[in-house]
């Protein structure tokens, strides 16, 4: 019987692209939200998720886009100071699946950093972005409790 040597190559399946949150600094001043806010709606720009965290002199508005590249471009034109981070995103769906969404993480010793819900999926299900001690770790976690971690390609309408 022949013995053959052969070298193989795993080729890693391609990475899909982790959701994007977009941290906008802005003054708190009144009218600032709905002029973002029209900013994106005029250009087709959906917002899928947003919380805002606000002081006396400003805000840090968190949302996260169906399109980031565009949205990403509408803020640089427009002068809008931001950043950008990875959040995870999780479908989750009834209130009772919360309690076991934090027990699996609470299991895996990961903090939640914050977490804010999205603005309704046309599928009825409801989404929670999370920013966490480590997504990779996190959304291990989540799938191995049967949990749907979605990437970007996911939420985009």
């Amino acid at each position: 019987m022949a013995n053959y040597n052969m070298n193989t190559k795993t080729i890693p399946a391609r990475n899909r692209e982790a959701v994007k949150q977009f941290s906008v600094f802005t003054p708190n001043r009144m009218g600032r939200l709905h002029d973002l806010v029209a900013l994106f709606s005029a250009n087709s720009v959906n917002v899928l998720a947003i919380t805002i965290l606000d002081t006396t002199d400003s805000s840090i508005l968190r949302l996260v886009f169906d399109d980031p590249d565009k949205a990403r471009g509408l803020l640089q034109d427009k002068g809008f100071p931001f950043t950008e981070s990875e959040v995870v995103v999780v479908e989750i769906e009834s209130a009772t699946e919360l309690h076991r969404l934090m027990a699996a993480l609470l299991e895996a010793e990961l903090n939640i950093n914050y977490l804010y819900c999205f603005i309704p999926h046309p599928e009825g299900k409801s989404m929670l972005a999370m920013s966490v001690e480590d997504n990779e770790v996190a959304e291990k976690i989540l799938v191995k409790h049967q949990f749907r971690a979605l990437r970007q390609s996911d939420i985009s309408r």
